[in-house]
């Protein structure tokens, strides 16, 4: 049975859409943010669109830790293995993690694959795949990326297959991809981001759209996919897409970004959600 914790209710109902943070811009290449890393003490961020850029920013925040602004670096667009920018359909990046030494995985939708930053030459390098990843759906594949205390990384599709089929958790450690466990797909939500806290909790961010708007749940797993939680569900919010989830104090903070598709009616929004400890 689903455990709901009975916080999650009013966490939720304390989430309300003027507490957004809307981060606006008029760079043209500026919006649709798919995935976010804050670093630790909430200041220092990485922001990732699914148009294959990459920016780096900090937060203004004021004396209780609301965020109040942005600064931001150039938005960078990302180069393939040659050093040439990336086009249709290599350009769909999703997913990002960042791991313990600063190096930066990304994960892409439109050919499934993940590739490191920086091999040391300044270009990127591509992880081997795994079989799966072929035949995943072009427009639902790798959407979640994160990275384990021990620098495993794991993906999960957007999409499972299946209605009623449990979304796969792929790993990647030590050179080799296996399936340690799956997350079951509860509703009509899919999965669009993850990190694994400073807790060693998987964090899974899900998204669905009810063609009046967009609805957003948290969940939270141990790394064997058990102890579920929901932490959050709420329609308060655009196109939520990237979490990353960090410590401020002692305490675990998710700060989640909303995927404006760079349409004039849909904002970048920036979403923070106090977190407790987990339940077990």
């Amino acid at each position: 049975m689903l455990a709901l914790a009975l916080w999650a209710g009013i966490a939720a109902a304390e989430l309300r859409r003027e507490d957004a943070f809307v981060w606006s811009d008029p760079d043209p290449d500026f919006g649709g943010f798919s995935a976010i890393h804050v670093f630790p003490g909430g200041e220092r961020f990485l922001a990732l669109s699914d148009r294959a850029r990459l920016v780096e920013g900090r937060f203004r925040r004021d004396a209780a830790g609301w965020i109040t602004g942005v600064e931001r670096g150039p938005l960078t667009p990302l180069q393939d293995e040659n050093g040439d920018p990336l086009d249709a359909p290599r350009s769909d990046s999703e997913g990002i993690a960042v791991g313990p030494s600063g190096e930066v995985y990304i994960s892409f939708e439109g050919i499934a694959r993940i590739r490191v930053e920086d091999d040391g030459s300044g270009l990127p390098r591509r992880l081997p795949r795994h079989p799966d990843f072929a035949g995943m759906q072009p427009n639902s594949s790798l959407e979640a990326l994160a990275i384990g205390p021990d620098g495993a990384l794991y993906t999960i599709p957007e999409r499972s297959g299946r209605a009623d089929r449990p979304f796969p958790v792929y790993r990647y450690r030590g050179g080799t991809w296996d399936i340690p466990f799956s997350i079951p797909r509860r509703g009509p939500y899919l999965v669009v981001g993850a990190d694994i806290g400073p807790d060693g909790r998987l964090y899974v961010l899900e998204r669905d759209f009810t063609g009046l708007g967009f609805r957003s749940r948290l969940r939270r797993f141990d790394l064997s996919g058990g102890a579920e939680e929901v932490l959050m569900e709420s329609a308060e919010f655009d196109n939520l897409e990237g979490i990353s989830v960090w410590e401020r104090d002692g305490a675990l903070v998710a700060t989640m970004i909303a995927d404006d598709n760079q349409r004039w009616f849909q904002r970048t929004e920036i979403v923070e959600l106090p977190l407790p400890p987990a339940s077990d």
